[in-house]
């Protein structure tokens, strides 16, 4: 493990609203490396950092699946993990950090009203923990982690099968967790203006895409970017994560940590950050570290001090939104 910088103001309370937990082995042609990150690796993690990590948020990342069973409930394996890994951390035997407190999982919403009892199970299974859905939707004309995007991911968020599935959610007061590229963020959008009722969290600040025939139009793909951000912001049931701005999308999704400081990632990242925050402000925007994928930039306590950095201007009512009370109202986490 890299040395970690001394942590900027580090008794802050901080809840993680975006840590995955996986042991990837072989998954095929997916352009990942072979990576363990589970409850002792992030445990020091997060040790290590300095940071005051109350609670976090498990996202779905595709691991430990059901291998028989219902093809529509093998995902359930992946909520019944993270729950044991919360169980294990609501014993109190291993240090203050609630990890897994929350749960997003994963289902087909294309199924529609069939989606129900799929969710009701997720709920069976992991009870208050399990708080809603994210299923693969990001699509570029680009690769993504050096691989060329399923075609049929450039429409699915227009799908009126998908939105009958995103309405089941609504109706059963889960939440949406999106992540999508820049040119996707317009369906997004529309997704939120025919459900309002539904909450919807852009992930990694909706992935400007700059590789590619992007390369040579950096400054114009930002400007695109910038005005989506802009409008959506508009919706109120949309929120937003800042974060997922480390993984480099352009190659395979490596196991290794990156050397930038916390100075060199908040300059680096600054202008998106400042971007999302004044198109949604504090009380709908939140910090994650999109750990282990955003590694590839920097240690976990370096991208939280670079947080910290970019937070400097903001109140302290402000800071304690985005560092841990946007994440609280989103996915109902009783703060003290």
């Amino acid at each position: 493990m890299m040395e970690e910088e001394a942590p900027i103001e580090p008794e802050r309370p901080i809840i993680d609203p975006h840590l995955h937990f996986w042991d990837i082995r072989h998954w095929g042609a997916r352009a990942l490396e072979m990576q363990l990150f589970l409850f002792d690796q992030v445990q020091a993690c997060i040790a290590a950092s300095g940071h005051a990590i109350t609670h976090s948020v498990f996202v779905e990342c595709h691991t430990m699946y059901r291998t028989d069973g219902p093809e529509d409930l093998r995902s359930l394996g992946e909520t019944e993990f993270a729950n044991g890994m919360a169980a294990m951390c609501d014993s109190g035997l291993y240090g203050p950090a609630r990890l897994c407190h929350r749960i997003v999982g994963s289902a087909d919403l294309c199924k529609g009203d069939a989606a129900r009892p799929i969710l009701e199970a997720h709920l069976a299974a992991a009870g208050e923990r399990f708080r809603g859905i994210r299923m693969n939707t990001v699509y570029s004309p680009e690769t993504l982690f050096g691989q060329p995007c399923d075609p049929a991911l450039d429409r699915i968020l227009r799908d009126p099968a998908f939105r009958a599935g995103a309405r089941v959610l609504s109706d059963m007061d889960l939440s949406l967790d999106v992540w999508c590229t820049h040119g996707q963020i317009g369906d997004v959008a529309a997704l939120a203006d025919a459900l309002p009722d539904l909450t919807i969290v852009l992930d990694h600040v909706g992935s400007p895409v700059m590789h590619g025939r992007n390369a040579d139009r950096q400054d114009e793909v930002f400007a695109e970017w910038a005005r989506a951000i802009t409008d959506l912001a508009r919706r109120p049931n949309m929120m937003i994560k800042l974060g997922g701005m480390g993984m480099d999308i352009n190659g395979p999704m490596g196991a290794q940590a990156g050397h930038a400081t916390s100075e060199e990632l908040a300059e680096t990242w600054r202008t998106r950050v400042e971007c999302c925050i004044a198109a949604f402000s504090p009380a709908r925007a939140m910090f994650e570290s999109n750990f282990p994928p955003d590694r590839a930039a920097g240690t976990y306590g370096a991208i939280w001090n670079a947080f910290k950095r970019l937070a400097a201007g903001c109140s302290e009512d402000e800071k304690d939104m985005l560092f841990r009370g946007t994440a609280a109202r989103t996915y109902r986490i009783s703060l003290p």
